[in-house]
């Protein structure tokens, strides 16, 4: 069994700490298309994965493979350009380990965004949608990030998922999207393992059990935060509309999510600044 240990996760965050004279309290991880968002850090540190003990590496177009750590309006952020996903070959517990890391590093607010695509047939590719919940398709079919031996140090054994993504969070976003006249999407976001894109009896099903938008990554990382206490906001780019009748000629391409991601920068960077400079 691949289960990482608390002294893999204190290995990596000691040599982040040797490399930084930033002390980060929120935390971002940047999905496809989004790594653009980690330019508006002042001053920053920035440490490859390949670097870092233990990290998982990314592979996939888009996700550039490095943290950012600086300054960005009042906080210390430390800012994940990419993630590591399960369909790379990784354990789910690998891929959550930069969580623990950050847990580690005092960090107490995480930021997770990713592009997803669009079930709610009310969306439309560019979009932002805030997450008001997930579901766990992975976790239910039993690759839960939590299986395996609990360190309680860490978390309890069942930890409580009932409000996954912080609601005081979810108001400063509803908050500052309105400030900047910004639409924002709100809904439930399902994963499921990839790579291959959904088909469109998949969408269907996804839709009648009651999902927004569906990705590849996000959840179980939420879950590992959850576990640990931290405070999460949820923020997916809605990159494509999900394709629920075979149609000649028409079909989902990761170019089409990164060049989703290009466009919606700067409305993303906008509610983060916003929300940044209203966290207390």
């Amino acid at each position: 069994m691949d289960f990482c240990t608390r002294k893999e996760f204190a290995a990596a965050a000691d040599f982040i700490r040797e490399h930084t004279d930033y002390h980060p309290t929120v935390g971002m991880i940047l999905g496809s298309g989004l790594s653009e968002l980690a330019s508006e850090v002042s001053n920053p540190d920035v440490i490859p994965y390949a670097k870092i003990p233990h990290f998982p590496l990314s592979t996939v177009e888009g996700h550039t493979g490095e943290l950012v750590i600086g300054h960005w309006e009042g906080h210390d952020v430390l800012i994940m350009r990419g993630r590591a996903h399960f369909y790379e070959g990784n354990s789910i517990s690998h891929v959550t380990l930069p969580i623990r890391v950050m847990q580690l590093l005092d960090i107490g607010t995480l930021f997770v965004t990713n592009a997803a695509g669009g079930l709610n047939p009310d969306f439309h590719a560019g979009d932002i949608m805030l997450l008001v919940d997930h579901l766990n398709l992975l976790g239910m079919a039993g690759q839960n990030p939590l299986r395996g031996p609990n360190d309680a140090t860490l978390g309890p054994r069942f930890p409580d998922m009932s409000q996954a993504y912080d609601l005081e969070l979810q108001q400063l976003a509803r908050e500052v999207a309105e400030e900047i006249g910004l639409t924002l999407r709100q809904g439930v976001y399902v994963m499921l393992a990839g790579p291959s894109f959904e088909t469109p009896a998949d969408i269907r099903f996804l839709r009648m059990i009651g999902a927004d938008a569906v990705g590849m990554s996000t959840v179980h990382e939420v879950t590992v935060a959850r576990h640990g206490g931290t405070r999460v906001l949820g923020l997916s780019l809605i990159s494509n509309v999900a394709i629920a009748e075979p149609q000649q000629g028409v079909e989902t391409t990761h170019k089409e999510v990164l060049e989703a991601g290009k466009m919606t920068v700067p409305r993303f960077a906008a509610l983060i600044r916003g929300i940044l400079r209203r966290l207390s």
